[in-house]
């Protein structure tokens, strides 16, 4: 057994060995903060001893590097999901400063997890370097290594759960969770759980999106990352928020965003109350950042900043029992290896516990026996294959002035179904510089009832996103993608309320009523996309004012390619014309696709600029309408038309490839060749 540098010295050994367990990956090195709101205060390293012995994950730096460069960027969450710690190790640091690898069959090991006695540790590992990821068990001084997880395609993060039980069910059972990646289910990762003995796998989350790093509340539900997506993009430059889920997957809600840094990942819970997680405006090779906070019992308004990134980059934390939090650390210049460090969230002292410089050392455990968190209570059943959604009042909302929405704006309900397309079908040069938007089906519409409520049921385990409409069929909000476990009844207060306030303690009249069943066949659940429906339109109506000799807005006839640069051939003139890109980005000159009502395209079919109070682009300026007199108007059908279909996403056929056309032809909607 080989010593590396272990701090003794300037700690009191009565904190010593109280540490819980955490969530996952990277950290910074060097100097650390004292931070209240938005000043620090830097404070030199001291050293610190722990009693109890270490869990760490070493990853050795030739494993971060290309051809001798660091990589500054994950790409995307599949790319970190596949490839990072490659050739990591797991080992166990001893008081003594001993170190003893716990993984030597393994090609690959990390990601770590003491269970809540301290006997044994769950941990992801590669016995050889093309197998996939796996979640194993092992005890904790290595022996008895057992394999949970088999045929799931990758599978990592895995975190122990506490009970969970039915009103049926003869006792209650252990559970674990893990992030997976199914061979067949697109480019998102999501999350799982199972019997510690590998049985009854059950997927959790199902919003479209990539959900990562969970970690285990006190209270029995999972706290983890997700990078929310209306696109297609799997790259880590949107924003990544922390939600919250039951273990069955029920009750999924917003957690902590908004304030502080876009990206917020590595969330874990001290026994202060206090969620302490990573945060970062930019993506890295470790997921390093700086160290964000917010208090549970507030989570969306009690945002603290705890350390800045030139005081250096952090990840993988995990909390102690005295409210402190374990964290790896490096420089932000990357120059050196991550060390592992002990934070003291409220007053930013820093002490240095561990540092191999031979390796990056991070998602550091301590072995410490510590509570089960609570049990939690599931009516989900497998034999109820829709769950029911409902809603208080759509009025009550996050809008700055309440009269921007007066009652009676709202009128129906469209539900949306999202499909993401398999890996493979994603195409890899977009359209203007957007990204395509997540293929969309509708589910149904309903009628909003007088006092706002609405109250439907839908397919389980099926992503959807809520559209509340006015009069003209346009969306005036919407939602991310949410879920309904089979046979859960999941609620909602408003539309983007403020989740920490009470509603109203009143009897809503949708829920007096049976829920209204949208659960169409597959085969039933419409599309709105421009080859099929739009184009005849334009043909019939558009092209006679908007034809080649007018250079604003070419529309054809016809659905030839249009030209491109490479000489590839993917959509027609007119839709590229319709979807040319705007200064602003993500949003094209004539469509704002997946919002109808700032779309210029829009406004000139309805002869009004149709934005609202809340968008920057609402104004009272006169717009002239589309077709002008003499022409033959638009019917409403066909005005409702463009709006769904800008709605959706403003999709060319509704099934996202780089080149279709052949096939469109054969089926043009109506439109002259």
């Amino acid at each position: 057994m080989n010593k590396a540098c272990f701090g003794h010295n300037g700690y009191n050994r009565k904190y010593s060995g109280n540490l819980l367990f955490c969530c996952f990956v990277i950290i910074s090195s060097g100097i650390v903060t004292q931070v209240s709101g938005q000043s620090t205060a830097l404070v030199s390293p001291s050293r610190g001893r722990l009693e109890n012995a270490l869990i760490v994950t070493q990853l050795p730096p030739a494993s971060n590097q290309q051809s001798g460069t660091v990589p500054e960027r994950q790409e995307s969450v599949a790319d970190w999901f596949l490839d990072f710690g490659e050739g990591a190790r797991l080992v166990k640091v001893n008081p003594d400063s001993a170190i003893e690898e716990l993984s030597r069959d393994f090609h690959s090991a990390c990601d770590p997890s003491i269970s809540f006695d301290a006997s044994h540790i769950l941990f992801a590992g590669k016995r050889a370097p093309d197998d996939d990821w796996n979640i194993y068990e092992m005890e904790i001084d290595g022996s008895n290594v057992r394999q949970i997880t088999k045929d799931l395609g990758n599978c990592r993060s895995p975190d122990y759960q506490a009970t969970l039980y039915t009103i049926v069910s003869p006792e209650p059972w252990y559970q674990l969770t893990f992030v997976g990646m199914e061979n067949d289910a697109g480019a998102t990762t999501n999350l799982y759980s199972c019997k510690l003995d590998g049985s009854a796998v059950r997927r959790l989350t199902f919003n479209l999106s990539d959900n990562i790093d969970p970690f285990i509340m006190s209270d029995g539900r999972l706290l983890f990352a997700s990078l929310h997506r209306s696109t297609l993009d799997s790259e880590l430059a949107g924003r990544v928020s922390l939600f919250g889920i039951n273990i069955d997957g029920a009750d999924y809600a917003l957690f902590h965003t908004g304030k502080g840094k876009c990206i917020k990942r590595m969330p874990c819970m001290t026994t202060k109350g206090l969620v302490v997680y990573i945060e970062s405006d930019e993506t890295r090779w470790d997921g390093a950042g700086s160290i964000g906070s917010t208090l549970l019992r507030r989570p969306l308004h009690s945002y603290r900043q705890i350390t800045i990134e030139l005081e250096g980059l952090f990840c993988s934390p995990s909390p102690l029992t005295d409210g402190r939090i374990l964290v790896s650390r490096r420089s932000p210049d990357d120059t050196d290896t991550h060390g592992v460090y002990r934070l003291d969230p409220s007053n930013g002292k820093l002490e240095k516990v561990f540092d191999d410089p031979d390796y990056h050392d991070i998602q550091a455990k301590i072995v410490y026996p510590r509570p089960e968190p609570d049990g939690r209570s599931s009516v989900v059943t497998e034999k109820d294959p829709n769950g029911k959604l409902y809603c208080l009042d759509v009025y009550i909302s996050d809008l700055a002035k309440p009269e921007w929405m007066p009652r009676g704006t709202v009128k129906r309900l469209r539900v949306l179904e999202g499909i993401l397309s398999a890996r493979a079908e994603i195409p890899s040069v977009f359209h203007n510089g957007q990204m395509p938007v997540v293929q969309r089906r509708i589910l149904g519409e309903i009628d909003i009832e007088q006092d706002g409520s609405f109250n439907i049921e839908i397919p389980a385990n099926t992503p959807v996103e809520l559209q509340t409409l006015d009069a003209d069929g346009m969306a005036l909000r919407s939602c991310g993608w949410i879920w309904a476990k089979n046979h859960e009844p999941r609620g909602c207060i408003g539309c983007h309320e403020d989740g920490e306030l009470t509603p109203e303690n009143v009897l809503v009249k949708a829920v007096t009523n049976p829920s209204v069943k949208l659960d169409l066949p597959v085969e039933q659940r419409r599309t709105v996309d421009f080859r099929r429906d739009v184009m005849p339109i334009i043909a019939n109506k558009c092209v006679r004012c908007h034809s080649r000799a007018v250079p604003a807005l070419c529309l054809t006839n016809d659905l030839s390619s249009a030209a491109q640069a490479d000489d590839k051939t993917r959509f027609n003139r007119s839709y590229e014309s319709l979807l040319a890109p705007a200064d602003r980005p993500g949003s094209g000159k004539y469509v704002h696709p997946g919002r109808a009502r700032t779309s210029l395209l829009i406004w000139c079919i309805f002869g009004r600029n149709t934005s609202r109070p809340w968008d920057d682009t609402f104004s009272q300026q006169k717009i002239s309408r589309m077709p002008p007199g003499g022409n033959d108007a638009l019917t409403n059908d066909e005005k409702r038309t463009f709006a769904e279909w800008i709605d959706m996403g403003a999709l060319w056929d509704g099934i996202l490839k780089s080149n279709n056309l052949r096939e469109s032809k054969q089926h043009n909607g109506g439109a002259n060749q």
